[in-house]
């Protein structure tokens, strides 16, 4: 089994890469600059030369702000680039495996999202991702849809990393109270995608941590698992004036995943207990 991942300088390429090292496993992991997903001809090429039989897509525009004033870059990738390797899968026999998000959903829902709520994006980049969504089920004979939320990993691009910079910078924090998900680690979305991969699964789920919590609740267990006392004030969204709405609450269920699997996935503070515990 050969793999190919796109996006490779990104958190949770690099966890993938970290992961089919650690097995011994085929596989090529291409940066932006190796292989941009919005070009066809380039993605078609590549796919056409290393003849993958799974394509790990990781490369995504995910500027949640940005993207409100950035909306074709952001189509490129989430849409367009998505498209371009879904078409690009199907002419080489490829399994696509792709990533979106819970910003899909528009927080209204009385409970836990599942697959067959419909989505209803409030952001461009939400709407981004779900056009993503779309092309793949217009044009792919095989896929993986995995729906995540509020990834973190070994990277820059995500909440704690931020959080870490604005205790060295700030006297005390602000965070959100009332915006509600599921914290889900790389090492997570990397563990069972690969199982999903060895039963053979296809179609769309949702793949995060269990339980849920919210932005503020997160932020207080990270740093006391870190020891860092710091004073966090509980706010609201509309203290920080954001250009781009999120929705209050987009916590997913994993349970259709963990049954068909037949697995436990953990609980969102007991993988960031293990996460803060393999950083020590």
């Amino acid at each position: 089994m050969k793999y190919l991942i796109t996006g490779a300088k990104g958190q949770l390429a690099r966890e993938f890469v970290k992961f089919l090292e650690s097995k011994g496993k085929d596989f090529l992991a291409l940066s932006k600059d190796e292989l941009d997903i919005g070009d066809f001809s380039q993605v078609l090429a590549i796919l056409k030369q290393i003849k993958p039989q799974v394509v790990i897509n990781c490369s995504a525009y995910n500027h949640v702000d940005k993207a409100e004033d950035e909306f074709e870059q952001a189509l490129r990738v989430n849409c367009i680039g998505v498209s371009n390797l879904a078409v690009a899968c199907r002419e080489v026999g490829a399994l696509l495996v792709h990533y979106s998000t819970d910003y899909v959903f528009d927080g209204q829902k009385q409970g836990l999202y599942n697959e067959e709520d419909k989505p209803n994006p409030l952001s461009k980049y939400a709407l981004s991702k779900y056009l993503g969504e779309k092309q793949i089920f217009g044009i792919s004979e095989s896929y993986l849809i995995l729906r995540t939320s509020w990834v973190y990993g070994e990277g820059k691009q995500n909440f704690l990393y931020k959080l870490n910079q604005w205790v060295q910078s700030q006297e005390y924090l602000k965070v959100a109270c009332d915006e509600f998900s599921v914290p889900t680690s790389t090492k997570t979305i990397v563990d069972v995608t690969f199982k999903a991969l060895n039963e053979g699964l296809t179609g769309l789920y949702h793949l995060v941590n269990s339980g849920y919590c919210s932005r503020y609740e997160w932020a207080k267990e990270y740093l006391r698992l870190k020891g860092i006392k710091k004073f966090i004030y509980p706010s609201y969204q509309g203290d920080f004036s954001l250009p781009a709405k999120r929705p209050r609450f987009s916590a997913m269920s994993n349970e259709k995943l963990s049954k068909i699997l037949n697995v436990s996935i953990l609980s969102w503070n007991d993988e960031l207990k293990r996460f803060v515990g393999g950083q020590e």
